[in-house]
């Protein structure tokens, strides 16, 4: 939400902008920052379309709803890559959540996807392109 209103109220009026300035120059054929312009005002206007529809399509989630022994959406897992040993701590969340850096997988991810409705104790195996990861799950939250 906040990505969509900037882009609506700050950076697409700028946007417009310069394609007007960028316009006035002369000849927009052999123009390259009218084209650059014009180039920048269809990559916003895409964005801005595209969260929309994000929007349009989004749901409100009951976390009280969600169950509290299974890894779901939301879920905060803990869990040991068996063939390494390595904990690691993911919060499962949809596709337009990811975010590696802040700890956050999608569920639709190799990993996600082999997390979801399992138990803490159970193993998932997760294919990805290294090959299969088995998954140990320590403990599943939900903040």
């Amino acid at each position: 939400m906040t990505e969509l209103n900037h882009l609506i109220h700050v950076v697409y009026p700028q946007v417009r902008e310069d394609v007007a300035e960028t316009s006035a120059q002369g000849d927009r054929s052999e123009n390259a920052g009218y084209r650059e312009a014009r180039r920048k005002q269809a990559k916003t206007i895409s964005r801005i379309r595209f969260l929309q529809k994000v929007l349009d399509n989004s749901r409100v989630i009951d976390p009280d709803a969600l169950p509290r022994d299974r890894v779901c959406l939301l879920s905060k897992v803990e869990f040991t890559n068996l063939a390494t040993n390595t904990r690691m701590k993911f919060e499962i969340v949809s596709p337009h959540e990811m975010n590696l850096e802040a700890g956050k997988i999608s569920l639709k991810s190799p990993i996600g996807a082999a997390l979801m409705g399992k138990k803490v104790g159970e193993i998932a195996e997760a294919q990805v392109p290294s090959g299969t990861l088995r998954l140990k799950i320590e403990s599943i939250t939900l903040d």
